[in-house]
């Protein structure tokens, strides 16, 4: 076959690293790609938002499968003009999608199936959304309370407010200063919720659901998990807290009821659901469903896959998943994010990185890129605010961690940083 993945970033790097190992696997392109997927992928010069462009790639390049990485191409329909030239493609419809495009919809759709999950209003208006934080305020103190944008925001736009000042402030900034462009138009406002939060993948393929796996990430930009939330500072696979009667209770009572409801309403569901949820006192309950592969829990995913990745996303994409079996090696993978000085907020570009090779040579270490470019004259420049991805497999998730930063110790690259704790929870346990 000859597959397309669309995307740019270190999860598509990870993705095409995957897929090129498949027996399956013909051709592989990536649209537009970086300078790390230019090693086993062809990228094409496509924006990853260039709808008309990507299908006349498709039929340029004869593509046999599109695979979509990133949310905001789901919210703009690429799957559906795929499969409207009977492609198969990974990644759910439009419709179906609005399951992470809109954070109202998920919310309607939990309180519909009884899923468990934070109590919630939506808001359009931002007087009637201030007016029922300082409601909360007289009722039971007001705060913590979460606010969020109801559309996309490149994982940017949540703000777990500590005051009732703090959420005021965030609600004017989303709705009235347009922090998140058109994705604040709309909040949802949530209680807090306590507990350690896990990321849980589930393939689907419009009918069958099959577990995947877990991992745990670090939203937030500095060590001890401070500082504001980013895109993911890093992350470990799988979850130290869910065994097997916990992944159980997750299905039956999250996972399944969600996709009967998606399949009720005529949106049935065919991709990989990451349900990102709290482990409260009370249980597990959803923070927000994802419709497509977590960055960067995709690179830490991957390399513990003992399957063949792309019959696993074909599979799903055919409505095969009752005939597959998902096997992982008995490791387990931790990767550092190294970011651009200045993220989550300004920072500049073209910045030179230099000692990759070295890193890469570290035994059970590799390199995904999430925002690089190649220069004419060779040299490899940061371009963007997440730009390297530091992976390392291990025995366990300690044994990862020093192989990771063994790794990220080797790169020359004066204008990055990184978290020096990833992975301290599952190490503390």
């Amino acid at each position: 076959m000859k597959i397309l993945v669309v995307g740019s970033g270190g999860r598509e790097h990870a993705l095409c690293w995957g897929i090129a190992k498949s027996p399956l696997c013909d051709g592989l392109y990536c649209a537009p790609g970086n300078a790390g997927i230019a090693a086993v992928a062809e990228c094409l010069p496509i924006a990853a938002d260039d709808k008309t462009g990507l299908i006349a790639a498709c039929e340029k390049y004869e593509i046999d499968f599109v695979v979509i990485g990133p949310d905001a191409q789901l919210e703009q329909g690429l799957a559906d003009a795929v499969r409207e030239l009977e492609l198969p493609c990974f990644g759910p419809n439009r419709d179906a999608a609005e399951i992470e495009w809109s954070k109202g919809f998920m919310k309607d759709l939990c309180a519909r199936q009884g899923v468990p999950t934070a109590a919630y209003q939506r808001f359009t208006d931002v007087d009637a959304a201030c007016a029922y934080v300082r409601e909360k305020n007289k009722e039971s103190g007001g705060a913590p309370i979460v606010v969020k944008a109801d559309g996309l925001a490149a994982g940017k736009g949540v703000t777990v407010a500590r005051t009732v000042n703090e959420a005021l402030a965030a609600i004017d900034a989303a709705m009235t200063g347009h922090a998140f462009g058109d994705a604040g138009n709309a909040v949802v406002i949530e209680e807090f919720m306590e507990g350690e939060e896990v990321s849980f993948f589930v393939l689907c393929d419009g009918e069958t659901a099959q577990f995947f796996t877990t991992a745990q990430d670090h939203k937030a930009v500095g060590d001890g998990d401070k500082g504001p939330n980013t895109g993911g500072m890093g992350a470990y696979s799988p979850s130290p807290i869910v065994g097997e009667a916990l992944r159980i209770q997750i299905m039956n009572e999250i996972i399944l009821p969600t996709l009967d409801g998606l399949r009720e309403m005529g949106r049935p569901f065919s991709g990989i659901l990451y349900a990102g949820l709290m482990m409260t006192k009370s249980g597990p309950r959803v923070i927000e469903f994802n419709a497509r592969f977590g960055d960067p829990e995709t690179q830490v995913m991957v390399p513990r896959l003992k399957s063949d990745l792309l019959a696993l996303l074909y599979g799903c994409a055919k409505g095969m998943l009752d005939v597959i079996d998902i096997e992982w090696y008995d490791v387990a993978a931790l990767t550092v994010v190294m970011a651009t000085k200045g993220y989550p907020g300004s920072y500049g570009k073209g910045s030179v990185i230099k000692g990759l090779d070295r890193a890469d040579a570290v035994d059970d270490a590799m390199v995904f890129h999430a925002g690089t470019k190649a220069e004419p004259d060779g040299t490899l420049t940061a371009n963007g605010g997440r730009v390297l991805c530091i992976t390392a497999i291990g025995a366990n998730v300690a044994e990862a961690q020093q192989r990771a930063y063994q790794a990220v110790d080797l790169i020359d690259w004066p204008e990055g940083f990184c978290r020096r704790d990833i992975g301290w929870r599952a190490i503390g346990k």
